[in-house]
């Protein structure tokens, strides 16, 4: 990818839309969708890094229902010409096909590499990665196992996403206390994790989301690791000028 003339590229992550209600996310929506128009004059690309929504799951006729801004503003900005690249998160794991056939927009469930203007980038939702985080990698594989996602698709919508979205906020998944504090670098996991690619190949950037804290870290001579923290109390996001990559808080 190369940026042409002041064009820039754009990354959010960790929206979680739908929670703790539909009420009280909907100010949060109103303010990513207002993000949304405003980048899309100098946007050459965007990279959503999953957990865009507190909980989704696709069946093969129904979607849950809201977020019509959102998904109306994505697919203006695709329209447009903006690509587009969503990451899943541990949020929106259940996304097959919707965002691709309705909206153009690509879907990734595993981080990806990519060049723009010459820098390595590593990016992706972050969610089970580098050491530790054992309860969640063990409850990731039950997720995404063909057999539960059969036996969920099998409650009724009214049921399934109902149960899903008490569950999230019952346990406090949106953002617990450890994610809003710095653990010091040995306890960073996606910082640990980037250390050990770096062992084999070099990256400029690595980009996350997952731990709703912004964080810019320096790894290894010129390669950094950046967490884009989240829309629900930083309202941050980073971009990348064709050189250098900065975190941004959106204030409007």
């Amino acid at each position: 990818m190369k940026l042409p003339g002041a064009k820039k590229v754009y990354f959010a992550s960790d929206q979680h839309f739908g929670a703790p209600t539909a009420e009280k996310s909907f100010p949060r929506e109103q303010k990513f969708v207002a993000w949304l128009d405003e980048i899309k004059k100098d946007a050459d690309a965007l990279f959503l890094l999953g957990d865009l929504f507190d909980f989704w799951f696709e069946y093969k006729t129904v979607i849950p229902k809201g977020f019509v801004r959102v998904l109306g503003k994505l697919a203006e900005l695709r329209d447009s010409g903006i690509p587009i690249f969503f990451f899943v998160g541990n949020h929106d794991l259940w996304m097959y096909d919707y965002f691709e056939k309705e909206l153009n927009i690509p879907v990734y469930h595993k981080p990806k590499h990519f060049t723009i203007n010459g820098k390595e980038f590593f990016i992706g939702h972050g969610d089970g990665l580098g050491p530790g985080d054992v309860g969640y990698k063990r409850m990731k594989k039950v997720f995404t196992n063909p057999f539960s996602k059969w036996l969920f698709r099998w409650l009724h919508p009214d049921i399934g996403v109902k149960l899903a979205q008490y569950l999230s906020v019952k346990n406090k998944l949106i953002s617990g206390d450890d994610d809003v504090k710095f653990l010091g670098k040995e306890n960073e996991w996606l910082y640990q994790y980037a250390l050990k690619k770096l062992e084999t190949k070099h990256y400029d950037f690595f980009v996350f989301g997952h731990r709703h804290l912004p964080l810019e870290i320096l790894l290894k001579g010129d390669s950094h690791y950046f967490n884009l923290g989240d829309w629900i109390g930083y309202f941050s996001y980073g971009v990348f000028d064709g050189t250098n990559f900065e975190l941004k808080r959106f204030n409007h």
